[in-house]
This record gives C-alpha cells, structure tokens and sequence, in this order.
C-alpha cells in the first residue's frame, strides 16, 4: 500500500494528524479535537459505552453528513482510498460504514496508523542493516544536493526533512514532525529498487532540529564517500545563487541566520560579515551588489564552514573512495548502478 501510494483517509482528529502523518494520508475526521476531548474524559469517567454513546451524540444528524460528504467527495476522485484510525479500530470502522451506507465501500488500514508506524521503523532498520549506501560528501557550496538527486537510487535527505542542514538552511515553512519525517523516509526506502546503493547526502545526526534514526546514521558513518571537490569561486557563486538570488526568505532572514552564529566567528568577524551583507543588500548598482555579496559569501565560507567541513572530514579519510568535480562524481555514482 505505501509502495503504491495509495490515498489515506486518516479519520483521527487533527490534532492527532498534525504530531505525525503518512505519505499521501488526507485528514477528514471523524471527530473534531473539542469533539475528541470529550469522548475520551467520558471513556475515563464512564467507560468505554458511555463514550461512543456521546461521540454518536456529538456527532449529530447534520455534523455526520458534512462528514460523510467529505470522504465520499475524496473516495469518489480516489477510488483506491484506504480508511485508517490509529489502531484501526472503532473510529475508522464507524467511518466505513458509514461511507458504505452512502454507497462506497472502502477497506479500512488493519492495526491502523499505529501498524503502519511500526511497519515503517521496521523498513528503516532493515534497509539501514542490509542495503548499501553511497555518501556524497564536500564542502559547502559544492552542489551535494543537485548530484544526490540525479543518481540512480537516491533519498534526499534534506527534502524530507525541509531544511539545507546549515546555520542558513531553514525554509518559510516549518520542519515536519519527527514521526512524518520517519514516516515519509520509510517510504522512500521502500520505493526504491532492490539491489541498488542508496546515494544520500552526508549529513550530520541532525538536520535542522530532526533527527536521523540511529540505525540510519550509523549505517551512514560506514558507507563509503564520494567527494566534491569544486572551484572556489563556483562554490561562493553556487551560494549567491542559492541564497541571494533564488533565496526562498526574506533578506531580512540572513542577518538573523548570521546572528545565531556569531559565537562561533566570534565578534570581530561577525561584524565584518554582517557589515558586508548590510552594504550588499544596501547596493543599487547590480554589479556592485554582487560583488559585495560574494565578499561576505567567501569570508562565511573561509571563517566559518570550510573549517568545519575540513574538521569533520579528517575523521572520514578512510572512507572516501573517490574525489572529483561534479561530472565525475555523477559518473560514478551511475556506475555503481
């Protein structure tokens, strides 16, 4: 069912669909959270006939119809719909009979989010012991990420978890939970071809503020390496490109990204970065604007990432098995194939 991407009605409240979901699941509850919360005081005062006598209250005449009109509106442009709750139970049983009732019939998840919760960590454990990955390493700026997604069998790490992995890497729109970010790696595992190296990008244990799974992270820290090696000034210009020109934030978002980590430049270098990128965005003349933002480009990189990436990498020596430009690197990696 995850393989083939089949659609999801999660009939949990939304509060329940929002700590964490399942690629391709659309949330059309069949309680709404205040309506939830009630039921469930219930169940503790009163018992379990007690509560679903109030949910069915509740859920009165002209509520359930808005709700069975929801989910025979999604099961009539997605016939292969498949009706979960969190364990499977009584909430997405009302809600098949219901839609049956109203003239679909729709097979319901057995053992529910809950199953497919634990299916999913069992994907990443198993692939994580028993299939090989390949890491594209490299300094900042390198163009990592474009090779990762034009290899072969790749998982981009950094998609799922909508965030670059860096001090300036955060999206306008916010990071998944951690049980989606899980959820949506379990499937892409599970998508791709059996027998193939799984290309990833080398990340640290977190990106952003997620976490990698262990079994994941450690697999990553005994695959092989293959590294970018890219010209400097086509990595400050990659940077320009990426976070100046096609910047998904405000300007005004990079001096705070800088701000968070003045304690590692410390001051005086802080301030020569921040004053460089205040005069680039002050600029008018285009030219000069870029040249000014190529400056603060190259010292960022220079006092800060280039350090750090070159720390990190004299503990993963041994594990790179090959270093080249962009094109070599993508050659091998589809000769692994």
């Amino acid at each position: 069912m995850l393989r083939r991407d089949r659609p999801l009605i999660d009939v949990r409240s939304p509060v329940e669909f929002a700590r964490g979901r399942v690629p391709g699941a659309v949330n059309l509850p069949l309680l709404a959270d205040e309506e939830r919360d009630a039921v469930g005081k219930e169940y503790k005062a009163r018992g379990r006939d007690a509560a679903v006598a109030l949910g069915h209250r509740l859920v009165g005449d002209d509520v359930r119809a808005s709700r069975v009109a929801a989910w025979h509106d999604f099961a009539a442009a997605h016939p292969e719909a498949v009706i979960t709750c969190w364990r499977g139970g009584l909430r997405s049983e009302i809600a098949q009979t219901w839609l049956a009732e109203a003239g679909i019939e729709l097979p319901r998840v057995a053992g529910g989010v809950k199953a497919l919760r634990r299916f999913g960590l069992d994907v990443i454990e198993e692939s994580s012991a028993q299939r090989r990955f390949v890491l594209v390493g490299g300094r900042t700026g390198t163009g990592k990420t474009l090779v990762v997604r034009n290899a072969p069998a790749h998982v981009d790490l950094e998609a799922l978890a909508n965030h670059r992995g860096s001090a300036f890497g955060a999206f306008p729109t916010p990071q998944p939970p951690p049980v989606t970010f899980e959820n949506a790696l379990a499937v892409a595992l599970l998508r791709l071809p059996a027998g193939e190296p799984i290309v990833v990008e080398d990340e640290s244990r977190t990106i952003g503020r997620l976490a990698l799974p262990e079994s994941l992270y450690e697999a990553m820290g005994r695959a092989p390496i293959a590294l970018l090696d890219v010209e400097y000034a086509q990595r400050v210009d990659n940077i320009y490109q990426e976070y100046v020109l096609d910047a998904v934030e405000p300007e005004e978002h990079l001096p705070i990204r800088l701000a968070r980590i003045e304690p590692r430049l410390g001051g005086v270098r802080y301030r020569e970065v921040a004053e460089l990128m205040r005069s680039a965005f002050e600029a008018t003349d285009p030219d000069e604007q870029r040249a000014i933002h190529h400056r603060w480009i190259e010292r960022l990189l220079r006092y800060y990432y280039d350090p750090m990436y070159d720390y990190q990498l004299k503990g993963k020596m041994d594990r790179v098995v090959m270093s080249g430009g962009v094109d070599e690197v993508a050659a091998y990696l589809r000769d692994l194939a």
